[in-house]
């Protein structure tokens, strides 16, 4: 451990042995000449992809993977043969916690809080994939615990490090296209084209040897396992296990629109249409209306992002884009009172009236890796950027929109202090859920 003044202070005042024994993750993570052994949950999937990218950090030393099916974890096991295997990431803390400073989470949206939380209470740095809570009460609590617990976090949006997101915040922000009057994102996803069904299946079958059903449901309310309907991929549009198509993108396509305008006071209202929702899956297409306090980059009082999926997509009325066909199949529409941007998802900014711009010399931003960031962040003790405390109100964002489509046509009034509705106090409910037992989460305290 490096002789720094933090070191010093703790064994003047006599609390060094007591501090390492409680916080061996934030401990290493100071010493600039030491690694970060970490460990992944969930390795198949986006988890081996979290993994592999991880990986490529010369600092970090994958100790363990962890994978509800063990039938899914091949490839790790071939990336670091000497890690150990679990297939209950509590049995993985309880018998290697000393040895892991920090876990990558790349489950199913339902687990994200139960695990990400429980490994904040141990001292452990966390990656969670996004959205990283299922509901807009664990998302608060996800934020609460990572500043309780002085960890290092990250969201795993990678875009929001990419240099065509990065560039686009950089032009709204240097005032390009000027004050910003409203902004349109969209994703082509469709709800259904996840699960691609309405209902629970009529037949049921035994889950493979692998696969620790019981474990997978976790939190979720228990129902029978059955093949290629929720397991390992078509959970996202189940409202038990996912959080549809807003959910799988809303924190990628709108995170360049928050970080742009510095979007940091809740929203005011949300308001939802779809084409129709049972109790099982979330709509096949829906448009959210959400209302922010304007900021120092908005042109009003009060700014409106709409959000659109399922093949849903924003007309260029009111904007500087010549003919709908200007638009890519996801992004988003920012209309500025100068000009507007199309921020393609994973594409390079263009601005319009085309003229205007074509002989603006406008330079780009850096590429930077999100995973490295991050782990770069373990080792110096500095929060990067798109840590809990942006992911976790971006998350409430997103999950709130949820909650709007349950109650089409109806304006909620979102009360952030309190975590209600004041004119629809029915929607309160639906900020968290019933967990089943066993897999209850404790509020932050």
């Amino acid at each position: 451990m490096n002789d720094t003044p933090t070191r010093r202070r703790f064994l003047k005042n006599g609390a060094a042995t007591a501090f390492l024994a409680a916080a061996p993750a934030i401990v290493r993570g100071q010493n600039l000449n030491s690694g970060i052994q970490l460990a992944s949950i969930g390795s198949d999937g986006k988890g081996w992809d979290d993994t592999k990218q991880m990986a490529t950090h010369d600092r970090v030393k994958h100790v363990a993977f962890c994978d509800i099916d063990l039938g899914r974890m091949d490839k790790v096991k071939q990336l670091q043969p000497q890690a150990q295997v679990f297939q209950d990431y509590r049995d993985m803390l309880g018998k290697l916690g000393d040895k892991i400073d920090a876990v990558t989470v790349s489950t199913p949206d339902h687990m994200h809080a139960f695990i990400a939380l429980d490994a904040m209470r141990q001292g452990k740095h966390v990656y969670v994939q996004k959205p990283i809570s299922h509901t807009v009460w664990e998302a608060r609590q996800m934020r609460l615990q990572a500043a309780k617990s002085g960890v290092i976090t990250r969201m795993g949006n990678q875009i929001h490090s990419h240099k065509f997101y990065r560039t686009g915040v950089r032009w709204i922000q240097a005032g390009t296209i000027g004050k910003v009057r409203e902004v349109h994102s969209w994703v082509r996803a469709t709800g259904h084209g996840y699960a691609g069904t309405l209902e629970r299946p009529a037949t049921v079958a035994q889950a493979p040897n692998t696969l620790d059903w019981d474990k997978w449901i976790g939190t979720a309310p228990f129902r029978p396992f059955a093949p290629d309907i929720y397991h390992p991929f078509k959970w996202r549009d189940w409202q038990d296990f996912g959080s549809g198509a807003v959910g799988d993108f809303g924190c990628h396509i709108l995170d360049p629109v928050f970080t742009a305008l510095k979007i940091e006071k809740p929203l005011l209202t949300v308001q939802a249409d779809h084409t129709g929702i049972n109790h099982e899956v979330w709509p096949c297409q829906s448009t959210v209306y959400r209302v922010f306090p304007g900021t120092e980059y908005t042109a009003t009082e009060q700014i409106r992002i709409t959000w659109y999926d399922g093949l849903r997509m924003p007309t260029v009325k009111g904007s500087h884009v010549p003919n709908a066909g200007e638009l890519p199949a996801s992004g988003s529409l920012i209309i500025g009172e100068e000009g507007t941007m199309v921020l393609p998802h994973v594409g390079m900014p263009k601005l319009y009236p085309e003229e205007k711009f074509k002989d603006r010399d406008l330079a780009m931003a850096d590429d930077q890796n999100h995973y490295h960031g991050w782990v770069d962040g373990c080792l110096t003790g500095k929060q990067p950027s798109d840590g809990f405390e942006y992911g976790g109100p971006l998350t409430e964002v997103v999950q709130l929109g949820n909650i709007a489509v349950r109650f089409p046509g109806k304006k909620l009034e979102w009360d952030a202090t309190s975590m209600k509705f004041p004119n629809l106090p029915e929607a309160d409910p639906f900020l968290t859920k019933t967990y089943r037992e066993g897999w209850e989460i404790k509020a932050v305290s």
